[in-house]
């Protein structure tokens, strides 16, 4: 498994940030991988995620495949800004 480590509340979250935070993972992840990266976030949401296009990716044969750069993408983003508030854990 996978371990994300942690920077200050008050450290800036840019694109170098989150590419040096998932440095681990694949240059396309899963759903799984996916999941992961955002904290652990529940499949369910992941899924609803993907349907409603706020993450662009894949779907190939059942799988959803993502580029990592697009879920940096999604981090980045509005959306995620304010949906990230509603979450559990937070990256």
């Amino acid at each position: 498994m996978l371990t994300i480590r942690f920077l200050g509340a008050d450290t800036m979250k840019n694109r170098k940030y989150y590419e040096q935070l998932y440095t681990e993972y694949p240059t396309v992840v899963t759903l799984i991988q996916f999941r992961q990266m955002l904290g652990g976030i529940g499949d369910t949401t992941a899924r609803k995620l993907m349907r409603e296009n706020r993450v662009k990716h894949y779907y190939i044969r059942h799988t959803y495949l993502i580029p990592k750069d697009w879920v940096i993408d999604y981090v980045l983003s509005e959306h995620y800004a304010e949906y990230r508030e509603q979450l559990k854990v937070q990256v």
